[in-house]
């Protein structure tokens, strides 16, 4: 069975890194998005390195107590949607992955019984 690498083409940026900050894995669009910085080169670099204060002492206490994190940004007019979150396998914690998706300034937003 051929291996799926879905991630690669996937309309979002994503990258991954062990419980330390090392960039594990990185997608085409988050090469693309670092390209200025490396883009895939990056990979094997730790991401506290490419974060100014105070964003790099919250990544800190994140990798730390495995805490998630949510939000929203606005980057050259476009908003972005950021989920960086703990993965683990076998319940073992193994690092973090972020996802950075692009959202329209007008989206429909639904509540379900």
């Amino acid at each position: 069975m051929q291996e799926c690498l879905w991630t690669e083409e996937f309309p979002g940026s994503i990258k991954v890194c062990d419980p330390q900050g090392i960039i594990l894995e990185m997608n085409e669009q988050a090469a693309k998005a670092y390209a200025t910085q490396g883009g895939k080169a990056l990979i094997g670099s730790n991401l506290l390195d490419c974060h100014p204060e105070p964003a790099r002492s919250t990544l800190k206490e994140m990798l730390d107590t495995q805490r998630a994190n949510t939000y929203t940004i606005e980057k050259n007019g476009q908003r972005k949607f950021v989920f960086q979150t703990p993965w683990y396998e076998k319940g073992e914690y193994r690092g973090f992955v972020e996802m950075v998706i692009n959202i329209p300034d007008q989206m429909p937003h639904f509540i379900r019984k």
